[in-house]
This record gives structure tokens, C-alpha cells and sequence, in this order.
């Protein structure tokens, strides 16, 4: 299996799209994560929230703790105070949850940047590349395969007469030439209809 042409120009623009296609996808992956990155900053708010209510619920707890200690009142300073420190662990788990939130959003827009384009270049990319590789597979088979080149011969008498232009007709045309199977005629028809997908003989 051939992956790429034998004739330089058919297989440089070959390599160049190639090129492209892989230069594509790692803008769009780059990007994405830049997006991802940007999005996370709408996290730190969270951060903090998480950061401060954990001190507050701290902070309360001691000191409800330290109330605990007082003769006759201590319980009843307690209650608040640990009613304080529960409030305080509310807005610790609100910063947790807007930091999930923010994850969860950053993920499924870095996964839609990412699929979406990549999916975009392999569609454009990459049928043009497996039905290069498959005829090139094929014709090359025909090459090889007795009776091939009359084969090819007929296929390039039979496709764009471009590239017979180039050479020199024989004597009563191309076609007269194939069915009286002149084998130079046949050679030289084989080989324009190789070089028709950037193959050599």
C-alpha cells in the first residue's frame, strides 16, 4: 500500500495538505484549551467563596467550642455559634458547586471545540486521501497483473486527452496503435494513465 504519489508534484501537494490537515487540528486543540483555560477563571470566584466559608465555619466553630467552656450559658452561646459555622460550610459547598459548574462547562465547550473541527478537517481530509490510496492500490494491482498494461492503456485512452497531447502520435492514432498492440504505444498509454494518479511504471 502506497501512501503517497511517486511523481513530485502530485505527492508535494500530497504532503502539503497533509500538513495542513495536522496544522489544523492543533490549532483547534490549542485553542480549545486556551478557551478552557479562560472559562476556568470563572472558577476562582468559587475558590474563594469555598476558601472563605471554610475559614468562617472554622473560626465559628472554635469559638462555639471556646462558648461551650462558660458556666450556666455556654450552651446557649454555642447554638448560634454552630449555627454560624453551618452557614459558613453552606457557602463553602456553593463555591465547590460553582467550581463543578464552571469544570463541567469548560469541558463540554474544550470537547465541542475540539470534536467539531477536528470532524470538520477529517471529513475534507481524509476521503480524498483513502480513495487516492485505494485507486493507487488498484491501478498498481493492474500494472502487475498480465494483460494489465493494455488495461491501463484503454483507461487512458478512454480519460482526459491532456496528457496524450504530450506525445508524439503514432503512425494512424492512439487507438489504432492499442488495437494493433503495439507494445511501445501501449507502454507509453500505461504509463499516462499511472501518472494520472501520480503513480510511475
Amino acid at each position: 500500500m502506497r501512501l503517497y504519489a511517486q511523481t513530485p508534484a502530485r505527492r508535494n501537494l500530497q504532503v502539503l495538505v497533509d500538513l495542513i490537515a495536522v496544522a489544523l487540528i492543533a490549532v483547534a486543540v490549542w485553542a480549545a484549551l486556551a478557551v478552557r483555560e479562560t472559562i476556568m477563571l470563572l472558577a476562582e470566584p468559587g475558590r474563594r467563596v469555598e476558601s472563605s466559608g471554610d475559614r468562617l465555619a472554622e473560626e465559628l466553630g472554635n469559638a462555639g467550642d471556646a462558648a461551650s467552656g462558660v458556666p450556666l450559658i455556654g450552651g446557649v452561646l454555642k447554638k448560634p455559634l454552630e449555627a454560624a459555622a453551618d452557614a459558613g460550610s453552606g457557602f463553602a459547598d456553593a463555591g465547590v458547586s460553582l467550581q463543578e459548574t464552571v469544570t463541567q462547562v469548560a469541558d463540554v465547550v474544550t470537547a465541542a471545540l475540539i470534536v467539531v473541527p477536528v470532524l470538520f478537517v477529517l471529513l475534507l481530509w481524509l476521503p480524498p486521501r483513502l480513495v487516492w490510496i485505494r485507486r493507487s492500490s488498484t491501478l498498481r494491482r493492474l500494472a502487475e497483473a498480465p494483460g494489465g498494461d493494455d488495461l491501463l492503456a484503454l483507461r487512458a485512452l478512454t480519460g482526459p486527452p491532456g496528457p496524450l497531447a504530450q506525445l508524439p502520435v503514432p503512425p494512424g492514432g492512439w487507438a489504432d496503435a492499442w488495437r494493433q498492440g503495439d507494445r511501445r504505444a501501449v507502454a507509453d498509454l500505461s504509463a499516462v494513465a499511472l501518472a494520472r494518479q501520480g503513480l510511475r511504471p
